[in-house]
């Protein structure tokens, strides 16, 4: 028997569920940076209208589409990442999809290499460390591939677009809502090809309260160094105008500074009590400064990272 907690990548509900949702993040960027594509499979189980969906959305532009199909038309695997939502399927080692909307028509097939996995441990399952545990969170956050090579076409309304020699990456969320607020932020296209961030922060309900939760990570040559509320890490500053956003933190061992520049963003619609019905803003075109020290200042990495990720509701201000 496989232990869902400790394989954050396989579906952890059931179609029995109800107010639920789970969906996954797949990211692609094209060598030269040129195209950038997400994909975002995923099962919507409200009451009143429980079904799959394929969420696209062409980072470069910004357009966005989500194409819903019937939920018997969901299939996962018990054993290991792999969803079929229509005629296309979604694994750990590549993507094969044909989708069809209105005025969208998408097909290809791009292999995965070179995976790199979020460590875990009894103590720390996945990137929300012992908060794995906890059965009533209302969202939760797992990373299946914190970086990967692409290789591989997509054909986009006709347009055949080569994939190989980029760059991908896998995460995903589970549960009734996404938090009342938010930010996230992500990218792993960096001078460095081995470099990977991540880093989220929330307003999280808790026993009728709440906290300001997050959690981060910065992959690079072969080291994760980890930032997160489990680990008594700290959010030490954040300043933030029209255009960007900085946000400073530190561990036991290091100090690490990102500032998010915002670009071009898109529509995305997010889960609230299983029900896709809120409207999010999510860029995947933004740009990222990250800059890591030790506890004397001393600079041990400072690079760019391209082509980010970048979700920021602007409530959140209001709680750091």
């Amino acid at each position: 028997m496989i232990l869902r907690i400790f394989r954050p990548e396989l579906f952890q509900g059931g179609l029995n569920k109800r107010n639920y949702f789970e969906g996954w993040y797949y990211k692609h960027v094209s060598r030269d940076l040129e195209h950038v594509y997400s994909f975002i499979p995923g099962i919507s189980l409200s009451e009143k209208d429980p079904h799959a969906f394929i969420q696209v959305i062409n980072g470069i532009t910004g357009h966005t589409e989500y194409i819903v199909y019937p939920s018997d038309q969901f299939e996962w695997g018990k054993t290991r990442l792999y969803l079929r939502i229509g005629a296309s399927v979604f694994t750990e080692e590549y993507i094969d999809l044909n989708i069809s909307a209105f005025n969208l028509t998408i097909s290809g097939h791009i292999e995965y290499s070179n995976i790199i996995k979020y460590p875990w441990s009894l103590i720390s399952p996945g990137i929300m460390g012992w908060y794995s545990y906890i059965p009533f969170m209302e969202c939760k956050h797992g990373v299946c591939s914190v970086n990967h090579d692409l290789n591989g076409k997509l054909e986009v309304n006709g347009l055949s677009i080569d994939m190989s020699g980029g760059k991908g990456y896998i995460e995903k969320d589970w549960g009734t809502s996404f938090p009342e607020a938010w930010i996230w932020m992500q990218s792993n296209n960096f001078s460095n090809p081995d470099t990977s961030f991540s880093f989220s922060i929330a307003k999280i309900p808790w026993l009728g309260r709440y906290f300001m939760g997050f959690i981060c990570f910065l992959y690079h040559e072969g080291k994760f160094h980890l930032y997160s509320t489990y680990n008594k890490s700290k959010i030490t500053k954040v300043i933030r105008d029209s255009s960007s956003v900085t946000i400073s933190m530190k561990n036991r061992d290091t100090n690490l500074t990102v500032s998010a520049v915002k670009n071009q963003f898109g529509e995305l619609r997010a889960p609230s009590s299983g029900s896709m019905t809120r409207r999010i803003k999510e860029s995947i075109d933004s740009t990222l400064e990250v800059k890591l020290t030790d506890s004397y200042g001393n600079q041990l990495y400072s690079d760019t990272g391209k082509r980010a990720g970048l979700e920021i509701t602007e409530e959140i201000f209001q709680y750091l």
